[in-house]
């Protein structure tokens, strides 16, 4: 077992041979939409975000389904047709699943996935001053609150239902190409057919990574530093905002997975008096297939996120890591 539950990381790896081990993880929760498909597609895209955030390929999934004696079986057919939309998207073939009779409609996967044992991304290795970048927005829980209780307009779904529904395929592509993992040498320039060199594939230190899902930004971010044996600084100011995701938390739309994160991770924070209480709200908002969070040496962050924005990533740097200290957690 090369990563366990220690660190409560993403997904669990496992040595298969010197050159291969396995990614493994599972995930499934009830409807966050109304639209079948697009339940579907939120389930797969979530499930799938494990594997990525440990630097893995995802190939094989398991489908887990919990699904009301008499419901329509319509509405399970889509919920399947989206997820496996998904999967197809990303290059992993469902071999199969399984099914229970339930009163409430649960859906998602168990993945399987690929790794070199030594380009594994964990949420250990964080070093003080490497730079902090995050891919996506934040503020699908609350936005999914407010749809549940119908009072969400529909462009605040449909930015929450972009998000949700965007695999973290392309910034894990962009992130494992290039980086230098332990005890792998760098990528070397290639020769063409003449003989020529050709330029150098870009390299960067991804120290850790680990993606931001049902503990919010503060909550993974904490792992992270414990992990690691350091102290991290976001800063608010830069941190993408879902739109309608500050109406929702100003009108009381809290999720009570958003409280039980605040609860459990606010005393190792520290705040400057100038981050605004929606902000910091926020903060601890958990994330329906959310963005990775990356630890990335200083001089390598700039490149690495205008690659990842190169790749059509809504990448930004939203903080930096120090040595340890208090608070665990400080945000500006």
């Amino acid at each position: 077992m090369l990563v366990g539950f220690d660190h409560a990381d993403d997904a669990g790896v496992y040595l298969l041979t010197p050159e291969t081990a396995l990614v493994q993880t599972v995930d499934f929760f009830t409807p966050i939409v109304d639209d079948p498909y697009t339940f579907g597609q939120i389930a797969a895209t979530n499930a799938l975000s494990d594997i990525y955030a440990m630097g893995g390929k995802p190939l094989t999934s398991l489908a887990l389904v919990c699904f009301p004696d008499k419901a329509d079986l319509n509405i399970l057919e889509r919920i399947l047709a989206g997820g496996l939309s998904k999967m197809i998207e990303a290059g992993c073939t469902v071999v199969g699943g399984h099914s229970i009779r339930d009163e409430e409609t649960k859906f998602g996967y168990s993945v399987t996935g690929v790794v070199h044992p030594k380009r594994v991304l964990a949420n250990q290795g964080a070093q003080p001053g490497d730079r902090l970048l995050f891919t996506k927005a934040l503020g699908t829980g609350v936005i999914s609150t407010a749809i549940k209780k119908g009072v969400a307009k529909q462009e605040w779904i449909d930015d929450a239902v972009k998000s949700m529904t965007t695999l973290n395929k392309a910034a894990a592509e962009v992130i494992t190409t290039a980086h230098v993992g332990t005890g792998v040498p760098p990528v070397q320039a290639e020769r063409s057919s003449a003989g020529q060199p050709r330029a150098a594939v870009p390299t960067w230190s991804v120290h850790a990574l680990t993606d931001v899902t049902g503990f919010g930004l503060i909550g993974h971010a904490r792992e992270m530093a414990l992990a690691s044996n350091v102290s991290l600084v976001f800063e608010s100011a830069k941190i993408l905002v879902l739109e309608g995701a500050l109406d929702c938390i100003r009108a009381g739309y809290i999720p009570g997975g958003l409280k039980a994160n605040r609860d459990f991770a606010e005393c190792l924070v520290g705040y400057a008096e100038s981050v605004p209480a929606d902000i910091r709200t926020l903060l601890f908002d958990p994330q329906t297939a959310g963005g990775l969070l990356i630890s990335v040496s200083a001089e390598d962050a700039g490149p690495l996120t205008r690659a990842l924005q190169d790749a059509g990533v809504a990448a930004v740097e939203i903080g930096q890591v120090l040595a340890r200290t208090k608070p665990l957690i400080l945000v500006t």
